[in-house]
């Protein structure tokens, strides 16, 4: 049996370091047993490539028109989608979410080639508590556009899924963690 895109994609996670193993204070100030940091994966050719390949089904699928996120996490993710999208030829355009409007030039929050009434994927590396997805959804709601799919490569069932849900979100994973600490590929995923 041919391995899935997200066992491929959490291979790369440990070759990468990108999921280690130990004790660590979050940015919550929880301690927790493991620490994902999403950018190791998307900043590596292969890892990159995964994510790209098992998200764009999910946001052509989703009926987005253009893909989103905040920026750090998000800026490497947005462009590979975009990029895989038009070699697919499926055009999706990408933007990044600021956590504020810039102080100068034209003053935006949200970069990229569209604004406005468009439907679109939001996507990010991990999904705590949900604040910087929701800080970016926020954004694009109040510019018109209108947000059909979140998507995150690690879920940290930190109750931000959940608070996605609860404001009506559509909210998939390609990774999870269960109660034990454990990571593995989230059930759907490709």
């Amino acid at each position: 049996m041919p391995e899935t895109i997200t066992s491929q994609l959490l291979q790369v996670a440990l070759r990468t370091g990108a999921l280690a193993f130990g004790e660590f204070r979050l940015t919550s100030g929880r301690l927790a047993t493991y620490y994902f940091d999403g950018r190791k994966v998307t900043l590596d050719p292969e890892g990159c490539h995964l994510v790209a390949s098992a998200l764009l089904p999910m946001v052509l699928e989703s009926g987005a028109r253009a893909v989103a996120g905040p920026t750090l996490g998000a800026d490497p993710m947005v462009a590979a989608i975009a990029m895989l999208s038009h070699q697919q030829g499926t055009p999706v355009p990408a933007m990044i979410v600021r956590k504020e409007a810039k102080g100068h030039g034209m003053g935006r929050q949200i970069e990229g080639p569209v604004t406005g009434e468009l439907p679109v994927a939001v996507v990010d590396d991990t999904c705590a508590t949900g604040g910087s997805l929701i800080q970016a959804i926020e954004a694009i709601e109040a510019d018109g556009g209108a947000v059909v799919k979140v998507l995150c490569i690690l879920d940290r069932h930190e109750e931000g899924s959940e608070e996605l849900r609860r404001r009506g979100y559509d909210f998939a994973s390609l990774l999870t963690v269960d109660a034990d600490g454990n990571v593995g590929p989230a059930i759907g995923a490709p």
